[in-house]
């Protein structure tokens, strides 16, 4: 029996807990804009980079579509979200 937390999951269990957290992190980020007063704490938590790319256009002679922009918006709340989705993760399996 392998050691609780190692990484025996298969990648796409990663990719699932990497993309729930941020989508929780997303949402905390929101909540913290809306609903925070305006000062040091919320510009801290909420200030994102948000690294993007594209569009990126594909031509495949009979179909021809384009992708993107794709971009994702990373703050201190989102990083939050994915370490909150890990440790859920990691107790229940």
């Amino acid at each position: 029996m392998p050691p609780r937390g190692s990484s025996k999951h298969r990648p796409g269990f990663h990719g699932i807990v990497l993309a729930i957290g941020f989508v929780v992190g997303g949402v905390l980020t929101q909540v913290a804009r809306t609903f925070l007063p305006q000062g040091a704490v919320k510009e801290f938590l909420t200030t994102g980079v948000t690294p993007s790319f594209g569009p990126l256009s594909i031509d495949l002679v009979i179909l021809k579509f384009a992708l993107g922009p794709v971009a994702l918006d990373v703050s201190l709340l989102a990083l939050l979200g994915v370490l909150i989705a890990y440790l859920i993760a990691r107790s229940l399996f």
